[in-house]
């Protein structure tokens, strides 16, 4: 594994991200990850982060030791529980780090994508915390799938502006975001909400998530004495799954799977960058994307809204290429099973994107009888109960 520094100063993990972008957001790029590298060292920053992470957003979450999936799998499984956070997943914990980056740099507009409402949940909560305007973009077909998340956003007071362009889902929404950002630089901060983008993105975003694996770390060696043998988490744009895996890092003995989705079987690994796609630039970064042979962005889909994006963070493709991590697949029905598989073997109902991750523990357990597995519970199920239904009628 190479020692170098990971991303490089020009925000490249090995040969993946960078900054693809118009030259009317190289100034505002540059000068955030000035104002980043800048304030994220200072002492008052960190405390301000911190008590708003305890105190607002109710970190640290539990390392639940699930006691009958362990029996009914028969591998020692603990879930790191994100969807006990303040607004429901581990999307607050980036919100929180980045408003208070746009509130140090003069901001008073924020814009934000989101796909399964969660991030635009986060994002309006944050907004209306610090008292900043707020809209929001989300596909149109995500608008129709995700109704109480948008009835929670517009009750926060943000703007939710649906977008009818392509497939109508989270590729379309980062898209339409960073249209608005290039108009409005001058006022507004854009809220990325996963580790994709240019940089300094993926990489804050990463560092704001890193709570997540820091604090699971810390718990497992209390509880168990000893590392996990594997961290399992699904992988979409890649953030709560980084948020667990890079606090490891160079612990060689955890191994890293993530979970993408392979949707309906019919049009299979239609959301699976990494297992699937190919190497090419998408929305400001180098990464693993879908694409067709002439190198157009093909249409995503997942019954996870929050997994449904034709791309994946440049540190995930990293992480790949250097086969720091595995990447598997589970398709829409079998992530149905792991809702329910969990659901009904611990009374706690997960969100379809990690929904994913439980489902392929079946797979994992069975080559991994008896070992610790951590699996990063990104969010609660709330939201995806009207999808669920079309499923078990």
């Amino acid at each position: 594994m190479s020692n170098k520094k990971i991303p490089d100063s020009r925000g490249y993990f090995g040969e993946f991200g960078g900054k693809y972008v118009p030259e009317t957001l190289w100034a505002c790029l540059l000068e955030l990850e000035g104002v980043y590298k800048e304030v994220s060292r200072q002492a008052s920053f960190k405390k301000e982060l911190k008590f708003y992470l305890s105190e607002y957003a109710g970190r640290p979450t539990p390392l639940y030791f699930a006691k009958n999936l362990s029996k009914h799998l028969g591998a020692k499984i603990y879930l790191k529980r994100e969807d006990l956070l303040h607004t429901g997943a581990h999307k607050i914990n980036n919100s929180l780090g980045q408003i208070l980056l746009a509130k140090h740099m003069g901001k008073r507009r924020i814009i934000a994508e989101t796909g399964a409402g969660q991030h635009g949940v986060s994002v309006a909560t944050v907004s209306r915390l610090f008292g900043l305007n707020c809209e929001i973009y989300m596909g149109a077909e995500d608008v129709l799938r995700q109704k109480a998340n948008v009835l929670r956003m517009r009750v926060l007071g943000a703007k939710v502006i649906p977008v009818c362009n392509g497939s109508k889902t989270l590729k379309d929404a980062c898209s339409e975001a960073i249209r608005d950002w290039v108009t409005n630089v001058g006022d507004t901060y854009y809220l990325l909400g996963s580790t994709v983008g240019p940089h300094p993105y993926p990489y804050m975003v990463r560092d704001f998530q890193s709570v997540i694996g820091s604090e699971a770390k810390k718990q497992i060696l209390k509880k168990e004495k000893k590392l996990p043998n594997y961290l399992v988490a699904c992988v979409g744009g890649g953030s709560n799954s980084m948020g667990l895996f890079h606090p490891f890092f160079k612990e060689k003995s955890v191994k890293f799977i993530g979970v993408e989705a392979a949707g309906s079987g019919l049009n299979s690994f239609n959301s699976a960058s990494l297992t699937k796609g190919e190497i090419g630039v998408l929305q400001g970064a180098k990464s693993f994307v879908l694409q067709d042979k002439f190198g157009q962005i093909k249409e995503a889909h997942s019954v996870a809204p929050g997994l449904d994006y034709p791309g994946v963070g440049p540190e995930h493709a990293f992480y790949k290429v250097t086969k720091r991590a595995e990447y598997v697949t589970v398709d829409d029905r079998q992530a149905i099973k792991g809702f329910k598989m969990l659901s009904q073997q611990e009374g706690i109902i997960p969100a379809l994107e990690p929904s994913h991750a439980i489902y392929y523990l079946k797979e994992l357990a069975k080559a991994a009888k008896n070992k610790i597995i951590i699996v990063c519970l990104s969010g609660r199920g709330d939201k995806d109960l009207d999808i669920v239904n079309q499923y078990i009628k």
